[in-house]
């Protein structure tokens, strides 16, 4: 079960919160997958997906690839959710720490995926801290690029059709600095 440790909500309504917990459990419109440029859901958070979902979200992402080529950082790819408790997976590449402008990419990966979210019509969205598992991105960095992130897109985009954003960390030691940084972008616990 995932547990809420704090929200906020934005300007123009949007909330965003952090929790502790499985995203492949997460009953949001979509999930946000850790992807790599081709699609290969092998390990972290891609293979908890794709184990929990099932061969159809590999398939489908195989197929995507295909027609496609691989994906960038600034346009994630997107398959069905198979069998998660959501709809859709959002396929995002963040970067790897050391390829360079990695705070861009990081960026433009967070921003990618709540574009495509907002194309596919949909209210809610979990995403994980992307890049800071076997991309080796410091947490306390990317803490610093998801949050402004967010609120970047959203001052941007006020009639954003997203009304949720759950940013959902598995270990205790990212939920702590998460929520260290989170009163650095968003204040005290609302």
């Amino acid at each position: 079960m995932n547990t809420l440790l704090i929200e906020t909500s934005l300007p123009a309504g949007q909330i965003i919160q952090l929790v502790q917990g499985d995203i492949t459990s997460e009953m949001t419109g979509a999930i946000v997958n850790a992807a790599n440029a081709d699609l290969a859901h092998g390990a972290g958070v891609a293979g908890a997906i794709v184990r929990r979902g099932g061969a159809t979200i590999q398939c489908e992402s195989n197929t995507w690839v295909r027609g496609h080529g691989p994906v960038s950082h600034a346009e994630p790819a997107w398959t069905s959710g198979g069998d998660l408790p959501c709809r859709y997976v959002i396929h995002a590449v963040g970067p790897v720490w050391g390829a360079g402008e990695e705070d861009v990419k990081l960026a433009a990966a967070v921003t990618g995926s709540l574009r495509v979210a907002d194309r596919l019509g949909l209210v809610s969205l979990a995403l994980p801290a992307l890049s800071t598992g076997t991309f080796g991105f410091p947490r306390d960095r990317a803490a610093e690029v998801i949050f402004s992130a967010l609120k970047s897109y959203f001052t941007a985009t006020p009639d954003s059709g997203l009304t949720l954003v759950r940013l959902v960390l598995f270990d205790g030691s990212s939920v702590d600095l998460f929520q260290r940084i989170w009163h650095d972008h968003f204040g005290a616990e609302s």
